[in-house]
């Protein structure tokens, strides 16, 4: 009867310390792929719909004591911008912070644009395209890729403005 003990103990033991180091291996491999957690950022009536930057500047508001209701626009903004016009930059007089979504062949990328820099909000890929995000100081690009088709947008502020420009190939 104690052998039987003896040998449910040691199988106990062995089996527990190979769980330890197989849960270890796998948690070591997996921790260092894990992305960041996406940041939210408060959604504005401004901000609620996707708007390609305005294509003409737009005059400063004009100083008055009382606020002037927000008028909706006349055109709605395009669904998706051209992957072969690069955008413009946002108006001079862009407050900071402006959270622009962008729509282009293989899916959906939101960035948050500031007046010197800009910040990557998410990034989506459409069904069945695979994606992949460079972030550097000056620079953030992502890039959609299905069968030998890329889509890349890049949001740029090496010295002027960030302007967010699409390619496609």
């Amino acid at each position: 009867m104690s052998r039987g003990l003896v040998h449910a103990l040691a199988w106990s033991l062995s089996t527990g310390a190979a769980v330890t180091l197989s849960w270890w291996g796998v948690h070591t491999v997996m921790a260092g792929t894990a992305y960041d957690r996406p940041r939210a950022l408060p959604i504005t009536a401004q901000t609620s719909a996707p708007q390609a930057p305005s294509p003409e500047p737009t005059p400063p508001p004009s100083p008055s004591p009382t606020p002037s209701p927000v008028k909706p626009s006349s055109t709605p903004p395009p669904s998706r911008p051209s992957p072969a016009e690069p955008s413009k930059s946002p108006s001079p007089s862009a407050a900071a912070g402006n959270v622009k979504g962008y729509t282009v062949k293989g899916g959906r990328v939101v960035f948050d644009i500031g007046e010197s820099s800009a910040e990557l909000v998410s990034a989506t890929p459409a069904s069945g395209w695979q994606m992949q995000v460079w972030t550097q100081p000056s620079w953030i690009r992502v890039t959609f890729t299905r069968d030998g088709h890329e889509v890349s947008v890049f949001c740029t502020w090496n010295g002027h403005p960030p302007m967010v420009q699409f390619d496609e190939r």
